[in-house]
């Protein structure tokens, strides 16, 4: 192959413009051209992955100290971010935690996920097919949460809403997720979901990343979640209310979300091979199969 060379110049460097940093094309050509931003935004962005990053409400205090700011400072950006709706403080304990600006931002996010997207027409094929409520729920910061709700038959006694989040441990959805998903994941919301007083003690976990140390009970439940291939519940957590529900995987066999169908536990038929887990597994497999034709 022919080399092809060319002769070093040195270029005149211009005045920046208002909006961006021009740099000399002398340099490296693989730098992209840094752009002007505006640092207030960018400090604000500092507190909102400070509380993404703890996946749990903070105090004023310690969120000032993940984004590394003085506590004066930090409440200053909190007021607009509050105003904003990209945070809430709760008026009884004083935590700042994401508001409803992002959850309507991450919405939009999941929305634009192919999983997202061959999910949504199966759940509401189900919940016309039986007249039940369907859930799609993908992993939050604090749990399993739901990002779709076909909300159709008697209505439940049960407040469920897209934002929700389930249960790890006392949900059929939880518990599927617990089976299925991400270990390192799963640790991160089962740690949110059982924070200690121990502030230090959850910090120190966090930081290893640990896989959260289920009791004996519920590891037999696990292994037998992932042998069937899905998990139930009957008049749980709420009395009355009973559930099933299924992973849903990618091309890669990788847990994107799960498809719960919920209603009344006198009427659902929550059989292992009854017809709503039968057409559950066939929902779970038509999304998969779909999937894996988009790889």
């Amino acid at each position: 192959a022919t080399m092809l060379s060319f002769p070093y110049k040195t270029f005149k460097l211009t005045r920046p413009s208002k909006t961006e940093d021009i740099e000399s094309a002398s340099g490296d050509a693989s730098t992209a051209r840094k752009q002007r931003g505006i640092q207030s935004v960018e400090v604000g962005g500092r507190l909102l992955d400070a509380l993404a990053r703890h996946r749990a409400p903070l105090g004023l205090s310690e969120l000032a100290g993940a984004a590394q700011l003085s506590a004066a400072q930090a409440y200053t950006y909190l007021v607009s971010l509050t105003r904003l709706g990209l945070v809430k403080r709760d008026a009884l304990t004083g935590s700042y935690e994401p508001g409803p600006l992002a959850l309507r931002l991450g919405l939009l996010h999941i929305e634009q996920q192919p999983a997202y997207h061959v999910a949504v027409p199966q759940a509401a094929a189900l919940a016309e097919a039986f007249g039940y409520s369907v859930a799609v729920c993908v992993a939050g910061t604090q749990g399993p949460t739901i990002v779709r709700y076909e909300r159709v038959g008697v209505p439940l006694h049960v407040k469920l809403h897209i934002g929700t989040v389930m249960s790890l441990e006392a949900t059929s959805t939880g518990r599927v997720f617990c089976a299925f998903f991400s270990p390192s994941q799963v640790a991160a919301m089962w740690r949110s979901q059982t924070r200690s007083p121990d502030r230090a003690k959850d910090a120190r976990d966090a930081k290893a990343n640990l896989v959260p140390s289920f009791d004996a009970h519920l590891r037999v439940r696990l292994d037998d979640i992932r042998a069937r291939g899905m998990e139930r519940g009957i008049d749980a957590p709420s009395p009355g209310i009973s559930s099933m529900s299924v992973p849903v995987f990618d091309a890669e066999r990788r847990m994107q979300l799960a498809l719960t169908v919920i209603g009344p536990s006198g009427s659902i038929d929550v059989d292992w091979d009854g017809p709503v887990a039968r057409a559950l597994r066939d929902a779970s497999q038509r999304v998969t199969d779909a999937l894996v034709k988009r790889a």
